[in-house]
């Protein structure tokens, strides 16, 4: 309005419009500071579920629209895994020895790495107490002159290791499975605790069972090597006589056609025989599948007559398998991680 002094004159319309907005702006506050207060508590007292949505809530804002950069990654994954799976393959068919004892290395120390970061101490104890006692086994294993008592020792403790690995890995399996078809709730057990014991009694009884048959098969080399009947590679030392165990060096007193009160003794198909414990440990335990002195090779089948043994073999099978799973995945897994941190994939 011309000739005011302020230029402009506030009507009673204007005046109320202006109180309304600044009502508004008010509101609002009071509507943020509590959005905020509602965080707050939930950041003071969040729940599993609340964690797992805020997670997956910032990872598909943090990927989304980067499809063409997964798929690349994917690719790098399968190549890799591929190039890799031959190179092992290869690797393991011209120098056994050699990858044999990478392979036994890293499966020794790569889950204490993991362990250690972890804070897994009920697993680094059992690892400590395994690696103390198996240490102690191949030290007598590896001596020269070998103590004639010390071949039956060997494959005692690795026998005793093989059955415990492979009794903990059936009930582990048997939890999961328990859980899986939701028994536990009947004993209003909660599924993860139910499933997180399976899980891990799979796992001890698969990597001790691993660990338990590598260390034989080496300490089984030395010790048929140290004997003389036995020679990787080459002629054995050392003629074997009718009488004489080639496994563990000692004599045979029960005849193949007795019934022995602690072990029967076992002809091979080439007429070779050994004590029962032996050829078994030698051929189950120490995964060897020839005859330990002229190299034949052994029917497992008709050694193993009962059905309830055959087992045996399926579960050496899966630890070999399970072998490369924990070996190598983690190493073919960092190598993909460079890869993709070299060419800027994230």
């Amino acid at each position: 309005v011309p000739g005011s002094r302020a230029g402009v004159v506030r009507t009673p319309a204007s005046r109320l419009s202006l109180l309304r907005i600044e009502m508004a702006v008010v509101g609002a506050e009071v509507v943020e500071m509590d959005i905020q207060e509602q965080q707050i508590d939930l950041l003071k007292f969040p729940s599993d579920e609340d964690h797992w949505r805020l997670h997956n809530a910032k990872v598909h804002a943090k990927h989304r629209g980067h499809e063409a950069m997964h798929a690349e990654m994917v690719l790098i994954l399968i190549a890799t895994l591929v190039i890799a799976q031959i190179v092992l393959v290869q690797w393991k068919q011209h120098h056994c020895r050699s990858y044999n004892l990478v392979t036994l290395l890293q499966m020794w120390l790569v889950p204490l790495y993991f362990t250690v970061k972890l804070y897994w101490w009920r697993f680094l104890s059992t690892w400590g107490m395994f690696s103390v006692v198996t240490s102690y086994v191949i030290f007598r294993a590896t001596r020269k002159p070998l103590s004639g008592r010390t071949p039956r020792m060997v494959y005692k403790w690795f026998l005793l290791i093989y059955k415990i690995s492979y009794a903990v890995g059936i009930v582990g399996y048997l939890a999961v499975m328990f859980t899986m078809f939701g028994f536990n709730l009947f004993f209003r057990i909660k599924t993860e605790d139910s499933m997180d014991f399976g899980v891990i009694l799979l796992f001890y009884g698969l990597y001790y069972g691993v660990m338990g048959r590598d260390f034989a098969e080496i300490c089984s080399d030395y010790m048929a090597s140290t004997i003389g009947f036995y020679n990787f590679g080459s002629m054995p030392s050392r003629n074997l006589s009718d009488d004489i165990c080639a496994v563990c060096g000692q004599k045979i007193f029960v005849d193949i056609s007795e019934e022995g009160i602690l072990e029967d003794t076992y002809r091979l198909s080439c007429s070779h025989v050994f004590h029962e414990f032996c050829i078994r440990g030698w051929c189950i335990v120490g995964k060897k599948q020839t005859c330990p002195y002229c190299n034949e090779k052994v029917d497992l089948k008709r050694m193993l007559s009962n059905p309830w043994e055959r087992t045996h073999v399926l579960y050496g099978q899966l630890l070999d398998w399970l072998r490369y799973l924990v070996a190598w995945q983690p190493v073919i897994i960092g190598v993909v991680q460079g890869i993709n941190y070299i060419l800027g994939l994230e």
